[in-house]
């Protein structure tokens, strides 16, 4: 998993029903940018809101929009261990490249908890699996060893997204990590300097709005262009901080309709960022081209 994948957002008609003809702008948008895969239904695509019915049509959605385009993964987690199991057991992987899991979240495992639910999921999952800490998120964060620990395992394990904000625990993982596992980003504003240490790349929210300035930047930090890729990230930084401040993703929806790619519209329990965030991000949208 080399270079950009972003994180789609799930596009809701006023109504709140889910927007298909929103959600196929968005996915030619992000691919025309020059991203190298997509997610489908992670965190930011809000799927701790949808139905079973309507996970399985946007899985499918997005899984047929990409195909033959670029690399489309699943994200799929939980924490109840056999539901996941089950859940996994029962998925149509037609289209599918690999799956994003996150560890397990408010349950708050242990590392032996957390190593033995991923090993479970390799025993049935048959496709590659990404491993995903975020610790913000679940409340309890897969150490650097347990990582490390899981990358030996097995070879289904192919990489982790990082969303812990901390730079010794990448640098562990990097320094000890076997050939062929990846370590991701999950920090879009932290991306660059990460991709100094030896990242891979990153599983992105702001690439949703600004695919190709972004799928620049990364590709230029991974040739060891820093210089240019530091003139992007800056030009992006205030907006890459600000989608977050009020919430995810409700900023990014903010960008999103500005350029008139989806309607502002989240589902409970989120809400729509206030109005300080809203008028600063609508004049960032303005000004990035």
């Amino acid at each position: 998993m080399k270079g950009t994948g972003v994180a789609l957002v799930t596009p809701f008609k006023k109504d709140f029903s889910i927007d298909f003809d929103s959600l196929a702008n968005i996915i030619d948008h992000v691919i025309t940018g020059g991203v190298e895969y997509v997610v489908a239904l992670g965190t930011t695509g809000e799927s701790p809101t949808l139905s079973k019915d309507e996970k399985k049509n946007v899985y499918e959605f997005i899984s047929q929009r990409a195909k033959g385009k670029v690399q489309c993964i699943a994200g799929m987690g939980g924490n109840n261990t056999t539901e996941l199991v089950d859940t996994i057991k029962a998925f149509d992987f037609t289209n599918f490249d690999a799956i994003l899991s996150v560890s397990p979240y408010y349950n708050k495992p242990n590392q032996e908890g957390i190593y033995n639910h991923y090993m479970e999921l390799e025993k049935v999952c048959p496709k590659p699996i990404i491993i995903y800490n975020v610790p913000g998120r679940t409340g309890s964060s897969v150490s650097a060893a347990t990582t490390l620990r899981l990358a030996k395992a097995s070879k289904k394990f192919i990489a982790t997204k990082e969303a812990s904000g901390n730079a010794e625990q990448f640098m562990d993982i990097l320094y000890d990590k076997p050939e062929g596992f990846s370590v991701i980003s999950g920090d879009d504003n932290l991306t660059l300097p990460f991709l100094s240490m030896g990242m891979s790349g990153v599983i992105s929210v702001i690439g949703n709005a600004y695919p190709k300035l972004f799928s620049d930047m990364v590709r230029l930090g991974l040739r060891g262009d820093f210089d240019s890729a530091r003139k992007i990230h800056f030009k992006l930084y205030d907006v890459m901080k600000t989608i977050f401040a009020d919430g995810s993703p409700g900023g990014i929806k903010v960008v999103l309709h500005e350029m008139g790619l989806c309607e502002n519209v989240v589902r409970l329990p989120l809400s729509n960022v206030n109005a300080t965030v809203e008028n600063r991000l609508r004049q960032m949208a303005s000004t990035i081209k």
